[in-house]
């Protein structure tokens, strides 16, 4: 008989029955179960769960869980949720996402380096006008966070001759990139950012990472694109910045509250660009590899992936 492996998600009914799918076929092994399709006797021996924004009550019904497997990059929310789980967390590792990431990195610094939200504004004025467009070495662009995501999007700002730098936790080492660390590195990097792209986990440390104060160390006219979570700026300093002139333009991937809300002023701000969270998807195969990877090697050869760090929240 199959070992049974149990989705536990909270997402419509389309997504789970696709997740399930592809999932299976990438654990033909193994029975991959929606979680409320396992019976109790069936849950009192699951050691293993593949989750997506789970409720946290439906894994707390799974007494023998030693580690789930998420198949999103972000913890932050399971480390909410669950601050006294009894198993270990694996977050998705994709090097899919990190490339998805980096052309993310690469298409927005060029849309703000390139003047296209001016010229926007230009055609809407039917101004006929060009704007000086310096060389991309001559353009500062400034990374908060420096893991596995932020490395590979460095890399590729580097690639196409822009100057790259880098603010983390603690002290990275990428060619070609100057990098920073710790409270001081971050007043530092911020200084000579004309383009910062965020890129930090959110944790106690990074909330309102980017304040009033913190922004205000920019230089005049930069812009910002965070593909981090929302909370990580305070969006009453961001809108303060911008209507001032301090900040050229913001574009904003991630929000506090997601969907964006109608009513919220973020929507209407001429030098704002919404997107729907959409930098770095999941992608549905290369997830579904990955995590059957993880569970057929700890179940094969007894091999724990790499495991969330609690206390540092990622």
């Amino acid at each position: 008989m199959k070992k049974m492996i149990p989705f536990v998600a909270r997402l419509d009914g389309d997504e789970t029955q696709l997740w399930l799918k592809v999932l299976q076929d990438a654990l033909p092994d193994y029975q991959v179960v929606a979680f409320d399709q396992v019976g109790d006797e069936q849950r009192a021996g699951v050691e293993v769960a593949i989750i997506a924004d789970p409720d946290p009550a439906d894994l707390a019904l799974l007494p023998k869980l030693k580690w789930v497997q998420s198949l999103w990059a972000g913890v932050e929310r399971l480390m909410v949720e669950l601050p006294d789980a009894n198993f270990d967390i694996v977050r998705l590792t994709d090097p899919q996402l990190a490339a998805d990431m980096s052309e993310a990195a690469l298409a927005w610094t060029l849309y703000l380096h390139r003047d296209m939200p001016a010229y926007r504004v230009q055609q809407e004025k039917k101004i006929w006008q060009h704007c000086e467009l310096p060389l991309p070495s001559q353009r500062c662009v400034g990374f908060l966070g420096l893991g596995k995501l932020g490395t590979v999007a460095a890399r590729r700002l580097l690639d196409n001759g822009f100057d790259v730098c880098g603010w983390s936790r603690s002290k990275a080492d990428i060619d070609g990139v100057a990098t920073f660390a710790g409270p001081e590195g971050l007043g530092k990097i911020l200084k000579r950012s004309d383009i910062l792209i965020i890129l930090v986990p959110l944790t106690a440390q990074t909330r309102d990472l980017l304040d009033e104060k913190t922004l205000g160390l920019l230089p005049h006219g930069a812009g910002v694109i965070n593909f981090a979570r929302g909370p990580v700026i305070n969006n009453r300093a961001l809108i303060k910045a911008l209507d001032s002139g301090h900040l050229s333009h913001a574009v904003l991937d991630v929000f506090d509250i997601e969907p964006l809300p109608q009513d919220d002023p973020l929507w209407n701000h001429a030098k704002v660009t919404i997107l729907p969270h959409i930098s770095a998807r999941t992608n549905y195969q290369t997830a579904s590899a990955l995590a059957a990877g993880n569970i057929v090697r700890f179940f094969e050869d007894g091999d724990m992936p790499e495991t969330v760090d609690r206390t540092a929240g990622y």
